[in-house]
């Protein structure tokens, strides 16, 4: 992304927010996993969005006043004995030229300096990232900052900026696109390779290992999100990761994986035959899927109440399951179709956008997942693609990922 990409994100931020308010956002700090051994730092998805920044430790200070607004990044300072331990950190004139942001100071400076801003701007109001997602606080960031500031300033009203930044991510702008479309060419790059390679016999971490490396010759060190890899009766597990698994001829392997490029993320699942060609009772489900599939992308348009979108796909995938002899009533369904159809991508896998009280409109992302589960027949899988909503209709994505029986199977000889 250009810095333009962040800096307009700011500005309509700063759109939303009263005269007199300041907003602050995290990037997150590292999380200790065992003894003197860190997680892997991933940056907090909202800050990466306003700034572009993926380092810890840093600050967005964004000051709304009667005209305009100011900003203020803060960022770790120079540590020569701690970049010879884990590497260079991003240097004032770097962090200005990805963010855009020209007053770049150093994390030792936030304190003195809210407390400046909160005197010399009359700061009554305080916008903090609040996400308590199901339940979960977030004290590697936001929360740990509003109680910051609710002991030192205890007459500040804190405001969550989290709803303003759910609809400002609902609609991807075209930058946003572009890097959807290359992680599309890379993802399929991966789910080829798997099928490609498969075989009975095969564990499961050998598809991984297949798909990772497939993603590693476009640069892409690590995947999307945690990939889901599965073969037999581990399909029934949604979210598997396990990858112990070994494929018996004749299972079924379920892929439903992504990769990130510039930020943004795909999700897009495959089922296929281990062995290369679909049984009668396996072509038989995959195709009630396909066919779902493809009237959701025949159908979808500005204008339709996203609650709605769920709803479609599971009526149209009963249809499909009933008239293939599988069910014989609706209230069957939830025995063969276990989870929603349709959750916007973007920044994460799952967005973070408003979606629930959202109608379609030209630039929202969202997959079209219709997974069927027939325990008793031992076949679980799900075919997920990536639809972009625009002005006319739609387009999939990730059409050119093998999906149909046929280009699988030909894949696979």
């Amino acid at each position: 992304m250009e810095a333009i990409f962040y800096l307009e994100n700011r500005r309509t931020f700063a759109e939303h927010m009263n005269p007199g308010e300041l907003a602050v956002f995290l990037s997150g700090e590292l999380l200790r996993k065992s003894a003197d051994d860190d997680y892997g730092f991933w940056a907090n998805r909202n800050f990466v969005y306003l700034t572009g920044i993926e380092q810890r430790d840093s600050i967005l200070f964004l000051c709304k006043e009667e005209e305009g607004y100011t900003e203020k990044l803060f960022i770790l300072p120079p540590d020569a004995f701690e970049e010879r331990w884990n590497g260079a950190r991003i240097k004032p004139d770097r962090a200005a030229e990805v963010s855009g942001i020209n007053d770049i100071r150093y994390l030792e400076e936030w304190q003195s300096c809210l407390a400046d801003t909160i005197r010399k701007n009359k700061i009554r109001s305080v916008c903090l990232d609040l996400d308590h997602k199901e339940g979960r606080r977030n004290w590697n960031g936001a929360d740990w900052m509003k109680q910051y500031i609710e002991t030192g300033y205890p007459e500040m009203k804190i405001r969550n900026s989290l709803p303003i930044l759910k609809k400002m991510r609902l609609i991807k702008k075209p930058c946003e696109i572009e890097a959807l479309e290359r992680a599309e060419q890379i993802t399929k790059a991966g789910i080829v390779a798997m099928m490609e390679h498969s075989r009975p016999g095969m564990y499961e971490y050998q598809y991984k290992a297949e798909y990772d490396y497939a993603l590693a010759q476009h640069g892409v060190l690590e995947p999307g999100f945690s990939s889901i890899i599965s073969a037999g009766k581990n399909n029934f597990c949604i979210h598997y990761d396990s990858y112990r698994g070994k494929v018996a001829d004749g299972d079924m392997v379920l892929n439903d994986v992504g990769v990130r490029w510039d930020h943004l993320v795909t999700d897009v699942s495959r089922g296929w035959p281990c062995n290369g060609k679909y049984s009668e009772r396996q072509k038989l489900l995959y195709e009630c899927a396909y066919r779902t599939s493809q009237h959701m992308f025949e159908i979808l348009k500005p204008g339709i109440p996203m609650p709605d979108v769920d709803k479609m796909i599971r009526e149209y995938n009963y249809g499909q399951l009933k008239e293939a002899g599988v069910c014989s009533s609706y209230d069957e369904i939830g025995t063969y179709m276990w989870h929603g159809g349709a959750h916007h991508i973007g920044f994460d896998v799952h967005d973070m956008v408003s979606a629930r009280e959202a109608v379609t409109e030209a630039g929202m992302v969202f997959c079209v997942d219709i997974g069927i589960y027939h325990e008793e027949w031992g076949i679980g899988f799900r075919l997920e693609d990536n639809c972009l909503i625009t002005a006319e209709g739609c387009r999939n994505l990730s059409a050119d990922i093998p999906r149909t029986v046929e280009e699988i199977e030909s894949v696979m000889k």
